[in-house]
């Protein structure tokens, strides 16, 4: 059975897709853009303002599944320009309690929104 998981304290969809469901006990966010949401606006223009938000919409949205930050198992980051790589890891990193998740990190020609990055998780509750 699926369980599907919602708060206004990430952004709100933007198309037909659940914020994040779970299944099993285990817990499948979509992608996380940088949108602010209490005001659905972007957060900066920076891939360092823009990281700050997309990984404090995805703690948000692992908290309101019930589960936490130090029980993500993978994360996949979309990046606009990998030369931003480093950057995002700094901030990343103060997410992320070790041991680390998993990862794997692309560049993508373009994200929604024209954001400069994306994140996804898996966890485990």
């Amino acid at each position: 059975m699926k369980n599907i998981i919602n708060t206004d304290k990430a952004p709100a969809a933007i198309g037909p897709y659940s914020q994040a469901v779970e299944v099993n006990g285990i817990i499948y966010t979509s992608g996380v853009i940088p949108v602010n949401p209490e005001t659905g606006g972007l957060a900066g223009s920076t891939v360092t303002e823009q990281a700050e938000q997309v990984f404090t919409n995805l703690k948000n949205l692992i908290e309101a599944s019930g589960s936490k930050m130090e029980n993500v198992v993978k994360t996949v980051v979309f990046l606009k320009n990998m030369e931003d790589f480093a950057a995002v890891n700094g901030i990343y990193a103060k997410y992320f309690p070790q041991p680390y998740p998993a990862r794997s990190c692309v560049e993508v020609s373009r994200l929604p929104k024209d954001v400069l990055l994306e994140t996804e998780a898996v966890v485990v509750k």
